[in-house]
């Protein structure tokens, strides 16, 4: 997914628990269903924001070769500003965008 073109808040929005809670039918799997998509989301953005960074990398030992790159700072800044991956993962969430499965409730319904 393109998270640059999300529609998740970029600060903090509160919300209704007993509302998003509905289609799970508990709040607290509620809650780690959309925890775990933002681990999901933020270990996806620090790879991107490595590999982009990784240009820019210097393997020499010098001190005196250490300069500021304003591109490397720019990527930095811009990825600073993305919505949070817990924000990107809410919207998900809300939006049924998130495929989730509980596998000790389907082994319930297959016995």
């Amino acid at each position: 997914m393109d998270y640059k073109k999300t529609n998740a808040a970029s600060s903090t929005v509160t919300r209704n628990m007993n509302e998003m809670s509905k289609e799970v039918g508990n709040v607290y799997e509620s809650v780690m269903i959309m925890a775990k998509r933002s681990n999901q989301i933020a270990v996806e953005l620090k790879s991107e924001l490595n590999k982009k960074l990784q240009e820019f990398a210097s393997y020499t030992d010098n001190l005196e070769e250490v300069f500021e790159n304003r591109e490397q700072i720019e990527i930095s800044k811009y990825y600073e500003r993305l919505p949070k991956p817990t924000l990107i993962a809410v919207e998900e969430f809300i939006n049924g965008e998130i495929y989730y499965r509980n596998p000790s409730k389907e082994q319930k319904s297959e016995d």
